[in-house]
């Protein structure tokens, strides 16, 4: 069965961290980039963070640069995102998404090979 599981999420203070990951299942990641997506309850989806398969590329949103950094592990089939300084608008369902090509998930186009289920982060006091 191939899949993407995201885990990691969770109800955070303000100014507090979280680790989210993205684990491949049934298949290897080496040679898919890897995008972070998030929806907020009544918003669209957005793009947060992109990393290619070869991690010379990595892209971030402008609302979150200088706070989240993205990082895979291919041994460990496995792409992170490491959030610091969260702040209320960061709460959101967040998706990971592979696709052979960074450009299209930096693009935003949707139609990604593969997709998670999402993970809660919810950040409040």
């Amino acid at each position: 069965q191939v899949h993407l599981v995201e885990s990691g999420g969770g109800l955070v203070q303000p100014g507090g961290s979280l680790r989210l990951s993205c684990a491949a299942s049934g298949f290897t990641l080496d040679y898919y980039a890897i995008g972070w997506f998030r929806q907020a309850p009544g918003k669209e989806r957005e793009g947060v963070s992109c990393i290619s398969s070869s991690e010379d590329d990595t892209y971030y949103a402008d609302s979150v640069k200088g706070r989240f950094t993205i990082s895979r592990d291919n041994a460990k089939n496995t792409v992170y995102l490491q959030m610091n300084s969260l702040k209320s608008e960061d709460t959101a369902v967040y998706y990971c998404a592979a696709d052979p090509l960074y450009r299209r998930l930096v693009a935003g186009l949707g139609k990604y090979y593969y997709w998670g289920q999402g993970t809660q982060v919810t950040v409040s006091s």
